[in-house]
C-alpha cells in the first residue's frame, strides 16, 4: 500500500450520463482525488481505462445530444464539436495526472525522515528487500541553553497564554505543530552521571538540578540541603519535622494494610520532593509522586533525579490520566489543594482514581486544626468550619472515616453498593453520573462534579478482594474482561511470553539488572508483562498505555504495578535526561500512522538520560528507519535478533551519548 496524493483537476461541467453511471464512472466539476499504485504496468492500465471511459462517455453523451436536439438548428454541429473537444481535454488532462501520479509515488517510495508509513504498509515492506529502503540522513542541532528543562506541553513560558481560572495554565498545553523544537536538549553545564541507587534517594549532584529555591525557601523544614556540590534530603517536610519515617510509622499503625501488601500502589498529590513516595519503597509500596510543573521548585524533576517514581500534573480541569479504580491509596501533605472549593470536584476524582476499600490520608489543614491554627494564619472558627464542609463532602461520596491521630486523618472509600445507590435521589448532591460517562476516559477528559460509581461486579476490584502483595502481580484481573478481545488465557501467555524475552533480554544488554538502571519505561505497554518479569531488579517501570490502544491500564493497576495514559504523538509529563532505559515493542508499527516519527525520537531523546538505553523491538522495515535518524540524535546503535531469530521482527539497542553544549565553552 502506497500513500494517496491528491491530483486537482481542472473544475469543469457536470456530465450527467446514465449510461456512463451504469459503468461506474461519475464526473464532477470538483477537485478529484486519485489513488495511484506504484507500478507502472498499473499506471498504463488506469490510463488506458481512463481514455477508454472517456471516450465512451462522449460518445453516449453525444449520441443522447443528437437524439434529443435532432429537430434543433443547424449550429448543433458546431456545439457538437465544442462540446467533443472540452471532452478530449478533460480526458487527456486526468491521464496525464495518473503519469505524473506514477512520477510522484515513485519519488516518495525514496521515504525521508519525515515521513512515516502506515501500519498496513508493513507486511508488503517486509516482503521487499529492506535494503531497498532508502532513509536521508538528518542531522539535528542543540537546542539553546535555556531549554535545558523545556518541558513542551507543560511550559511556563507559554502560561499567559492560558486562563488562570484553577491554574488552568498549569495543565497540559502542547505547542502545534509548526512551534515544535526540533533540536536536541543539551544538559546542564557540568552535568554529571546521576548518582546510583539506592544512595541517590539521599543525594544527587547540584549540577543535574540547579534549583537552590527549595534550599533557601524551606531551609527550615529540611526537604533538602546543599552541600558543595550535592544536594542532600534529610527526609524532612512541612508535615513531619521529625522525618519521613517517623510520618510514615505513625501512618502504618492508622492504616495495617500497610504492612502486610494489602496496599500496593498509592499517589502523592503535591509531592514535594518525593520523600514520602521514596520512604514507601523500602515498604513495598510503589507510589506515583504528582506535582505541577513550576518556576522554580523542580519537585517532580527532584523526585526521578533520586529515583522515585514521578510525573508531572495538577488536578485543576481534566481529569488526571490514570483509569477508575486504580490506587490502593491517596496521600495529600499540606499539598494545598482547596478540596472543598468548586463543590468539591478535586475531591471526586480522588474518588474516582480510588478503589473501592482504599485509603484517602490526609495531613495539614483542616486536620488537628484545634492544636495548629495559630501557624496557619486562620482562626479556630474559620478551620473548623472548612473540617466540617469538608467531612460533609467526603460522607456525600461514599467516604467514612477510617483512623486519625494527632496531624494525620484516613477515610476510606466505600465498597458497600447501598451506599451508591443513595446517590440516585433527585436532590442528592453530588450526583452519580449517567452510564454516558466512561469512568476510565482520561486523556483531556474535563473533570465532572458527579461520582463516578465502580462497578461491583467485579469481585477482585475492592482492596478487601484483590490479592494481597505479590501473589496479585501474577493472577489475572477481573478487569481483563473489559478489554476488547482479552480472556485469562491471554493474560497467562503475555505473562509467559515476557519471563521468555526478558531472559534473552539480559544476554543483549549486560546492564539490566545493574545499578546503571533505575528509572524505566514501558513505551507501549499491553498488561505491564515486560514490568512484571523485572519486579525483582532494583528498578522501577512506568508503564504506558495509548490513549488510542485498548484500555489495558486498569489490568497493570490490579497486577500492582503503576503507569499512565499517553499519545506519543505528543511530548511526555516529565522533565529532560529523566530515564535510563526507554522499552517499546512495536510503537511504530502500531502508531506512526499518526505519529512522525522523528518527532517521537526527538521526545526519546529527551527524556533519556545521557549515557541511557532505548531498547525498541520494531520490524526489520522500520529498525533500519530508526536508526538512520538516530545518528542524527547521536546515538550508538546495534541491530540485534529475537529470541525466534525466524521471526520478522528485530531489535534495535541505541545508548545516548553525553555531550555538552558549545554554547557553554
Amino acid at each position: 500500500m502506497l500513500p494517496y496524493i491528491c491530483i486537482p483537476c481542472l473544475p469543469l461541467f457536470t456530465i450527467s450520463l446514465p449510461s456512463a453511471f451504469q459503468l461506474g464512472f461519475q464526473f464532477k466539476g470538483s477537485v478529484s482525488s486519485c489513488r495511484v499504485h506504484n507500478s507502472v504496468h498499473y499506471f498504463s492500465e488506469q490510463i488506458t481505462h481512463i481514455f477508454s471511459a472517456g471516450l465512451l462517455c462522449i460518445n453516449l453523451w453525444g449520441q443522447e445530444m443528437k437524439y434529443k436536439d435532432e429537430n434543433k438548428s443547424g449550429r448543433q454541429p458546431e456545439k457538437s464539436s465544442r462540446v467533443v473537444l472540452i471532452g478530449i481535454m478533460f480526458v487527456v488532462l486526468c491521464g496525464f495526472s495518473f503519469y505524473l501520479g506514477g512520477i510522484f509515488c515513485s519519488e516518495k517510495n525514496k521515504i525521508s525522515v519525515e515521513q512515516v508509513s502506515k501500519p498496513g504498509d508493513t507486511r508488503e515492506a517486509e516482503k521487499t528487500d529492506s535494503s531497498a529502503i532508502q532513509v536521508k540522513s538528518v542531522s539535528f542541532p542543540e537546542c539553546s541553553v535555556d531549554l535545558q528543562d523545556y518541558t513542551p506541553c507543560t511550559d511556563p513560558k507559554r502560561w499567559m497564554k492560558y486562563g488562570r481560572h484553577r491554574l488552568t495554565f498549569m495543565e497540559r498545553h502542547c505547542p502545534p505543530v509548526f512551534d515544535r523544537k526540533e533540536c536536541l536538549i543539551p544538559p546542564p553545564d557540568g552535568y554529571k552521571e546521576p548518582i546510583r541507587w539506592p544512595k541517590s534517594r539521599d543525594e544527587c549532584w547540584y549540577r543535574n538540578v540547579p534549583y537552590d529555591w527549595i534550599n533557601k525557601q524551606k531551609s527550615n523544614q529540611h526537604w533538602l540541603r546543599k552541600e558543595g556540590e550535592k544536594f542532600y534530603f534529610p527526609g524532612g517536610g512541612t508535615m513531619f519535622p521529625n522525618g519521613v519515617s517517623a510520618y510514615v510509622d505513625l501512618m502504618q499503625n492508622l492504616i495495617p494494610g500497610m504492612k502486610d501488601g494489602t496496599v500496593r500502589t498509592a499517589i502523592d498529590t503535591g509531592c514535594g520532593v518525593a520523600s514520602w513516595g521514596g520512604d514507601l519503597l523500602d515498604r513495598g509500596i510503589l507510589t506515583v509522586s504528582l506535582a505541577p510543573r513550576d518556576n522554580h521548585e523542580a519537585q517532580v524533576q527532584f523526585a526521578l533525579e533520586r529515583g522515585i517514581p514521578a510525573i508531572l500534573g495538577i488536578i485543576s480541569t481534566q481529569r488526571l490520566p490514570f483509569p477508575s479504580n486504580s490506587f490502593d491509596m491517596a496521600h495529600c501533605s499540606r499539598c494545598l489543594i482547596p478540596w472543598t472549593e468548586f463543590g468539591g470536584i478535586y475531591l471526586l476524582e480522588v474518588h474516582r482514581i480510588l478503589r473501592p476499600g482504599g485509603f484517602w490520608v490526609l495531613s495539614g489543614p483542616p486536620i488537628n486544626y484545634q492544636n495548629r491554627w495559630r501557624g496557619w494564619n486562620t482562626t479556630i472558627d474559620e478551620q473548623k468550619s472548612d473540617y466540617d464542609k469538608l467531612e460533609e463532602l467526603l460522607t456525600s461520596m461514599c467516604f467514612k472515616i477510617y483512623n486519625k491521630k494527632d496531624d494525620i486523618a484516613v477515610w476510606q472509600k466505600s465498597s458497600d453498593e447501598s451506599c451508591y445507590k443513595q446517590l440516585d435521589a433527585p436532590d442528592n448532591y453530588p450526583t452519580k453520573c449517567d452510564d454516558g460517562t466512561e469512568p476510565d476516559s482520561a486523556w483531556y477528559t474535563p473533570l465532572r462534579p458527579c461520582v463516578v460509581v465502580p462497578n461491583l461486579n467485579h469481585k477482585k476490584l475492592s482492596l478487601e478482594s484483590v490479592p494481597k502483595w505479590p501473589e496479585r502481580l501474577h493472577e489475572a484481573p477481573d478487569r481483563i474482561v473489559d478489554v476488547k478481545g482479552s480472556h485469562v488465557s491471554d493474560f497467562k501467555r503475555d505473562e509467559s511470553k515476557w519471563k521468555n524475552r526478558i531472559k534473552h533480554y539480559r544476554t543483549l544488554l549486560s546492564v539490566l539488572g545493574s545499578d546503571k538502571i533505575r528509572n524505566v519505561m514501558d513505551m507501549n505497554t499491553r498488561y505491564g508483562g515486560f514490568a512484571a518479569s523485572l519486579i525483582d531488579d532494583p528498578l522501577w517501570v512506568m508503564n504506558v498505555v495509548s490513549s488510542y490502544a485498548p484500555n489495558t491500564l486498569p489490568v497493570v493497576y490490579d497486577r500492582g504495578l503503576i503507569g499512565t495514559y499517553h499519545d506519543w504523538c505528543e511530548a511526555f509529563s516529565t522533565y529532560p535526561r529523566t530515564y535510563d532505559l526507554l522499552h517499546l515493542d512495536g510503537l511504530f508499527t502500531s502508531e506512526s500512522h499518526r505519529c512522525e516519527m522523528k518527532y517521537v525520537l526527538l521526545e526519546m531523546d529527551r527524556i533519556l538520560r545521557p549515557n541511557g538505553y532505548a531498547f525498541m523491538r520494531e520490524s526489520s522495515y522500520f529498525v533500519d528507519k530508526i536508526a538512520t535518524i538516530a545518528k542524527g540524535l547521536r546515538w550508538d546503535c546495534h541491530v540485534e535478533d529475537t529470541e525466534d531469530v525466524n521471526n520478522k521482527e528485530k531489535i534495535l539497542i541505541c545508548q545516548k551519548k553525553l555531550w555538552y553544549s558549545q554554547q557553554n565553552s
